[in-house]
């Protein structure tokens, strides 16, 4: 081992008991291990340890494709239950991110973080899930995952002492404030020990000593966008369609690398709270915008870069096994470190001339001495024309000839025998060719090895075939790949030499990890630092596409002109665009207007726009500025939702119930269309007991609604304001029927489209006796509640007092303006108050 002693980083792991189902429909359906828990039925699940990859050059798009988290879960018990600590790795990043919270009987806290995880697995104890008594944090996790594989523990590897010791083992120097963090967090350090026993496990390899990242995450650094909030938002996924780009995350993501993907993802899902950090961000933005030689100059050189997190991952694990596939995977893993260590040098000169904070951080980061240590070293044994390249057989032949020659005498042997080899294959080739007189050539692939492909007419063949001595022919159109007997032997020489030049050319690489293994910590913050520019640039090339703004952060939500990202890159012309205005004194607004109208659309819009704004993008809209939002909560009504049924109604009260119980005064609450899955009367009810709940809090709330009976609910509450989708009324050419003509334009006040149920009535075949009486029951039911809630000169004139005072701190707060112009504002302010103000009567005049 090139990392030191083996039996110095991980104890025996053949006494660990575990037992995996890839859905615990019973937990005696998958076991692994040479104890299991378990010894009835079981299928063992097919597990390729990620161990021996190397890494890829894989798109962006498709760096989700394959879950390679794995989490351990554990919860405390008696007095404790509710405090949940958690321990994640990704298999392809060697980083472990420890959180423990105190989580209510929904286990909100628990179920977001995993579904921003997308786990692979997750690891829970074996007393959490005893069969007749799960706890219901097991039963909520697994009727969340489904298709997540859950493996049970023993709960004496849940050992808080066992973990600690684990993370002074593998935390790199780099990282070891951690300690300080996590010392009396007593559950995420027992999930740690769980985790880095049971990944040691798989892998079939223990992490050397010093050489994790171990970050501790706290909940209060970010927002928090519960599960059903970020599937309603088409945060990252499609609800339509899984594969399709229309989501915010498509709408952003024009990131080079799997890293900056996702980076963009995990922010998406967990924006950012601090302004600070955000205006910092919002700053590299713009100057990337502003200096096009810049942007150009950092896009081309990211875009070089493969997944360096990834490749991190494979070198700080050593492999129990030196296997012919460890060797190759180590021998490709250094070439791809000296192809990333030579990107340093042109990524500080395209940083050079950068004027924001941020940026010049990361160029005093690239100065560190250690990246051209590890590449001095490197290049002193491989050499320097070794590259990364695409296709396998030019990327085998980097790695045959990737160590300097003269440095072992037996390497160089056996690659001149090589070349040999390769040399008779394509003579012998050619010799076929010339005595068939067939235009064949010689093809390479990674599953065959070298073998003949020829493009020709089968007429052009003796009786339409190929001569007997050639075997496992396959055709496509006129191409013909094939191979012989002697050819097949070949291949075994080649292949046989190949483990030789691997087996040699591994040793060498192994004494070279084990000099620059001391100075290898030094990519951490190259990958941190990658990722980071790759998803800024990704924010400054989605605004080059259209007309955003750089959003401002105070303590009112004011949008001028927004509109909804995702609808237009699905749209063929630009969305309708709408003003937004909640502040302290107006932090509650009811939405109305027809079906179709764009209450939906708009309400998503400005939740969408409110986490483009706290991740560091610029937002759609001619102006905005934002209220930092903790949480981000939507209900938003489905097309389903008309229907009347249980579900449906037991689904909104789940939600409902969820909000009210996890809402603060820094929230966005977004509801639409609560209380359709009842009657109208209950619908009222409740929605009317929702809104004076949260009415007590200081969140903002935009609440859509087809009970106009709401509407008068500013009569009581001066914080309320009511907006409605204006349509229009087109007769049609006969002039016989009406119809509605949507603008999807945003105004003041309720709906005057009072009656929408009695307009299809109207232009139905339903008797008009029938619609006249529906009418006339309408009217003065209508009229009993409007005499109600009709609102009195007092609670006018109460009402507009609280706007002016409310308008006079918000101008205290904020306010820009010169002393002149202040004057007139002020003035302006006093006219609309008793403009506000109901007229006084004649006798209080006189007096």
């Amino acid at each position: 081992s090139y990392f030191g002693d083996k039996s110095s980083c991980v104890e025996n792991t053949s006494t660990l008991n575990f037992t995996s189902s890839s859905s615990v429909r019973g937990l005696n359906s998958t076991c692994i291990g040479k104890t299991p828990l378990s010894s009835s039925r079981s299928v063992c699940r097919n597990r390729t340890p990620l161990m021996g990859y190397s890494v890829t050059s894989s798109s962006a798009v498709s760096a989700h494709t394959a879950a390679s988290v794995v989490v351990a879960v554990v919860e405390g018990r008696g007095l404790a239950r509710g405090e949940v600590g958690m321990a994640s790795i990704d298999l392809k990043n060697p980083e472990v991110i420890l959180s423990q919270f105190a989580d209510n009987t929904t286990y909100a806290k628990v179920i977001t973080k995993l579904k921003i995880l997308t786990p692979l697995e997750i690891i829970m104890s074996n007393t959490a899930c005893d069969v007749g008594n799960a706890t219901k944090l097991f039963s909520l996790i697994t009727e969340h995952f489904k298709n997540v594989t859950f493996t049970t523990v023993q709960r004496k590897y849940f050992n808080e002492t066992k973990g600690l010791e684990y993370i002074e083992q593998l935390c790199a120097s780099e990282f070891s404030t951690v300690f300080m963090e996590v010392q009396s967090k007593y559950y995420c350090l027992a999930a740690a020990a769980a985790l880095l026993k049971y990944v040691e496990f798989i892998q079939n390899s223990v992490y050397a000593p010093k050489s994790l990242k171990v970050r501790f995450q706290g909940s209060e650094k970010t927002a928090m966008i519960d599960s059903s909030s970020a599937q309603n938002l088409e945060l990252v996924i499609n609800n339509r369609d899984s594969r399709n780009g229309h989501t915010l995350f498509g709408v952003l993501n024009y990131t080079k690398t799997p890293g900056g993907s996702r980076r963009l993802r995990s922010n998406i899902l967990e924006p950012l709270v601090d302004a600070e950090t955000i205006n910092t961000r919002l700053d590299c933005v713009q100057e990337l915008l502003q200096d096009e030689e810049l942007f150009f100059g950092l896009q081309a050189v990211i875009s070089k870069f493969l997944d360096t997190e990834q490749l991190l991952s494979v070198l700080v694990q050593i492999p129990k096994q030196d296997t012919v596939k460890n060797a190759e995977s180590k021998i490709t893993n250094l070439i791809y470190l000296k192809h990333t260590l030579e990107l340093v040098e042109p990524l500080k000169a395209a940083l050079r001339s950068c004027n924001t904070p941020l940026l010049k951080a990361y160029y005093n980061s690239l100065e560190d001495t250690r990246f051209g240590i590890i590449l001095e070293k490197i290049t002193t044994v491989i050499n320097d024309n070794t590259r990364y390249t695409k296709g396998c057989l030019s990327m085998r032949t980097q790695k045959c000839y990737a160590v300097k020659p003269n440095i072992n005498e037996f390497l160089d042997i056996a690659r001149r025998t090589y070349t040999e080899i390769v040399d008779d294959i394509a003579g012998m080739i050619t010799q076929l060719a010339e005595k068939y007189n067939l235009p064949m050539k010689t093809s390479f692939s990674s599953a065959r090895g070298f073998f003949i492909q020829m493009n020709v007419d089968c007429s052009a063949l003796p009786n339409g075939q190929l001569p007997s001595e050639f075997t496992k022919i396959t055709k496509m159109k006129n191409t013909y790949s094939f191979t012989s007997a002697d050819l097949i032997k070949m291949n075994e020489r080649c292949q046989e030499s190949l483990r030789e030049i691997y087996h040699m050319t591994y040793l060498i690489v192994c004494k070279l990890l084990n000099e620059i293994y001391e100075h290898i910590h030094c990519l951490y913050k190259l990958s941190d630092i990658v990722s980071m520019l790759d998803m800024l640039l990704s924010f400054a090339h989605a605004c080059t596409l259209s007309d955003y703004v750089r959003p401002e952060f105070t303590d009112t939500l004011a949008i001028k002109q927004g509109w909804h990202p995702i609808l237009e890159k699905i749209a063929l012309e630009k969305p309708v665009s709408n003003n937004t205005y909640l502040t302290e004194g107006n932090n509650f607004v009811i939405i109305t207007g027809p079906n179709m109208s764009g209450k939906s659309t708009y309400l998503k819009q400005i939740a969408l726009c409110q986490i483009m704004a706290q991740i560091g993008s610029y937002v759609p809209a001619e102006y905005c500025s934002f209220r930092i939002a903790e949480q981000i909560f939507t209900r938003i009504g489905m097309d389903d939702d008309i229907e009347t049924n249980a579900s449906t109604f037991m689904k909104e009260m789940k939600e409902i119930t969820y909000i009210i119980q996890n809402a603060n005064d820094k929230s966005l609450i977004i509801i639409d269309e609560l209380g359709r899955g009842t009657s109208a009367e209950e619908g009222i009810g409740i929605c009317y007991a929702a809104c004076e709940y949260l009415l007590n809090l200081k969140a903002f709330t935009l609440f859509a609604t087809h009970f106009l009976e709401l509407c008068h609910i500013d009569a009581l509450y001066p914080n309320v304001e009511n907006y409605h989708f204006e349509v229009q009324h087109v007769r049609s050419s006969t002039g016989n029927k009406e119809k509605i003509a949507y603008t999807y334009t945003l105004s003041k006040g309720y709906t005057e489209e009072k009656y929408y149920g009695l307009k299809a009535a109207e232009v139905s075949s339903l008797p008009s006796s029938v619609i006249v009486d529906a009418k006339e029951i309408t009217n003065h039911i209508a009229k009993q509640i409007l005499h109600k809630q009709k609102s009195t000169p007092e609670m006018m004139k109460q009402r507009a007092a609280y706007h002016l005072a409310m308008r006079l701190v918000q101008t205290a707060r904020n306010s820009r303006l010169d002393p002149d112009s202040l004057r007139i504002y002020l003035k302006g302010l006093k006219k609309k108050y008793e403009a506000s103000c109901p007229a006084p009567k004649q006798n209080n005049e006189q007096q």
